[in-house]
């Protein structure tokens, strides 16, 4: 794979024009302060690495005014060097004042520095959750169009034969006893269960069986089966 060719920007040179003539004044102002040798040259890198430091954190988190604070304090030390070289200043006599904030340039930078690696960030709040929308009420189905299909009626359920029990017998007497009416509804409803007895059962209904079905007394169940004979 090429590699790309480098490519020459314009504001990258530009930054590294101003930085390196920051650069300088730092050093030159520093030296005029009293700070010789290597001293001189570490009082530009400590401006602008806190310059970076805050200016990396509001990238990073943020605006928060811990941030802006000390990329305002880097800002002025570096803005008010490049001022002080250009004339203004005599860096061969520099006032006592300057020298105070030159000296005390260290402890102060990293004091700020350390605030920016280690001070906790401040949660963002979290939107709230956004409302649901009002949906109009969802329209009622359609009826079906298929026809409806009348359920088969069901058959019903033959009662249940209940034993009755057997009343005893009757003591004869002298006079024989009356002949039983039987209504014809009777008669006739009588005639339909002996006659799905037979069809179930092949068999033709007794008495017992008949009274039982029909629930009436012994003498009425005889004079039913006498005229169903």
């Amino acid at each position: 794979m090429a590699r790309p060719a480098l490519r020459i920007d314009a504001v990258l040179v530009q930054a590294v024009i101003a930085g390196a003539l920051s650069f300088a004044h730092l050093h030159d102002l520093a030296a005029a302060a009293g700070q010789d040798g290597w001293k001189a040259w570490a009082y530009p890198v400590s401006v602008d690495l806190l310059l970076v430091a805050a200016w990396r954190r509001l990238r990073a988190d943020g605006p928060s005014r811990l941030a802006w604070c000390w990329f305002l304090i880097a800002l002025v030390a570096s803005l008010g060097a490049n001022v002080a070289t250009a004339g203004l200043l005599d860096l061969t006599d520099v006032p006592d004042w300057l020298r105070i904030l030159v000296a005390a340039w260290p402890a102060l930078a990293f004091m700020g520095g350390t605030l920016l690696a280690h001070s906790a960030t401040s949660p963002e709040p979290e939107a709230p959750a956004p409302s649901a929308p009002d949906h109009d009420p969802a329209p009622a189905p359609a009826p079906d169009l298929v026809p409806e299909v009348e359920p088969e009626p069901v058959a019903a359920a033959e009662p249940v034969a209940v034993p009755v029990a057997e009343e005893p017998p009757a003591l004869p007497t002298a006079e024989a006893s009356p002949p039983v009416s039987v209504p014809a509804a009777l008669v006739d409803h009588a005639r339909k269960v002996a006659a799905d007895h037979e069809a179930r059962t092949g068999a033709r209904i007794d008495t017992d069986t008949l009274r039982a079905r029909l629930g009436v007394p012994p003498h009425l169940a005889d004079a039913i089966t006498a005229q169903l004979g």
